[in-house]
């Protein structure tokens, strides 16, 4: 990897999976890029280490032994620290999906919160728990640096109580039991890019899709959520790559009671077993496209998430009372137009009518002129997005 010249104060955005670890050096004031990267593949033998400059051009590529996290991290660390001269990290953003009911707003991360977190582990046990591990690993080695947490139930947090709570006794709300929603900072990035482009968003009635391997949608009216397609978990709304999206309260009781289930098998069943991995084989959204003339399932599998893509759709629409604006976005949603193309099919009713070859093409608008709603493909930015909140919140302390 070649050094850049620049120096100055940065922020670095950590973002941790499962199986991953993105980050991003950005400048403190500008908030430009300076690079990007990911190791991915952790928990195996080989994982891989990428580094991209602003303009994606590779400058690094090695594979790497990362068996956990905390060598992840160890290998990041040491990387930032040959780079120390070059690059003074004044302030580290981390994406957390869930802060429970009373932290949803990004905020300094100290010893109170985190204890915070930690009692909340059970709302988020497939997220939580390792994004506590890699904030524990960076405070501890960059003391001086102010650490920010971002919140991904930020931008659903004004939801309408119709909306927000489940038609359950309110004595379960006193223990986070509400639907909190997620991806925020995906769609507060592209509500932002809206109001940039459109003064008067905030008269639009908006549904913005992030289809990705974790894939939900989120209706907006006013510039605020109405109403998402997530509830309390990840696991809920669309099906997803692994995750099986909604689900009837007696299939859990049927698995509870025939197969004796426990709640760890539940998780990994609803959160690594499900979606359309269970129904073909695999979650990976291109294979399946490349599979499916030739493989019945991968046919399947795709008609069952543009399906529930279509029904959710029209339900959020409804909610909204009219739609303006439908927004593509997220891995699956930014590059695949055959999947946009078969949500989009049909929606005539309700003024959705796509162009073929603007679709095709990927390009910005892919509506037809006489369709009465602008359907659009906006590639989302959450590490600007944590970088934007983490600079606010360094430069005004």
């Amino acid at each position: 990897m070649e050094e850049s010249n620049t120096a100055g104060s940065f922020i670095l955005v950590l973002n941790s999976g499962s199986s991953s670890l993105k980050f991003s050096l950005y400048h403190q004031y500008s908030l430009e890029l300076e690079w990007s990267g990911s190791i991915n593949g952790i928990g195996d033998k080989q994982a891989k280490l990428e580094i991209h400059d602003a303009g994606a051009e590779l400058l690094l590529s090695e594979e790497t032994s990362c068996l956990n996290l905390e060598i992840a991290a160890a290998k990041l660390i040491n990387r930032l620290d040959s780079l120390s001269g070059k690059y003074s990290i004044q302030s580290i953003g981390y994406r957390l999906v869930q802060g429970g009911p009373a932290h949803r707003m990004p905020e300094i991360i100290n010893d109170d919160l985190i204890n915070v977190l930690e009692t909340y582990t059970y709302l988020a046990p497939n997220h939580l728990p390792t994004e506590i591990q890699l904030i524990r690993i960076f405070r501890q080695t960059f003391k001086n640096a102010i650490h920010i947490a971002c919140f991904d139930t930020f931008f659903h947090q004004n939801m309408p109580s119709a909306a927000k709570f489940y038609a359950l006794p309110r004595v379960y709300r006193d223990q986070g039991l509400m639907r909190y929603g997620f991806h925020g900072l995906s769609y507060e990035y592209i509500l932002q890019k809206l109001q940039n482009e459109n003064d008067s968003i905030e008269k639009k009635k908006i549904i913005i899709a992030h289809l990705g391997s974790g894939a939900s949608m989120a209706a907006v009216s006013g510039g605020i959520s109405q109403e998402t397609t997530m509830g309390m978990s990840p696991i809920g709304g669309l099906v997803m790559s692994t995750r099986s999206g909604d689900l009837d309260p007696g299939v859990i009781l049927f698995l509870l009671r025939k197969y004796q289930m426990t709640p760890v098998q539940l998780d990994e069943l609803f959160s690594q077993e499900s979606g359309l991995k269970a129904i073909a084989g695999t979650g990976n959204m291109q294979q399946l496209i490349e599979d499916r003339s030739l493989n019945p399932r991968a046919q399947e599998a795709i008609e069952v998430f543009c399906y529930q893509a279509k029904r959710q759709i029209a339900a959020l629409a409804a909610g909204l009372g009219g739609l303006d604006m439908l927004i593509f976005s997220g891995g699956i949603g930014e590059n695949a137009p055959l999947i946009r193309e078969q949500i989009c099919k049909d929606m005539g009713f309700m003024g959705i009518s796509l162009h073929p070859a603007l679709n095709q093409n990927g390009e910005h608008i892919i509506s037809t002129l006489d369709s009465s709603v602008s359907i659009q493909v906006i590639k989302t930015n959450e590490a600007w997005m944590i970088a934007k909140h983490t600079g606010y919140i360094t430069n005004t302390n």
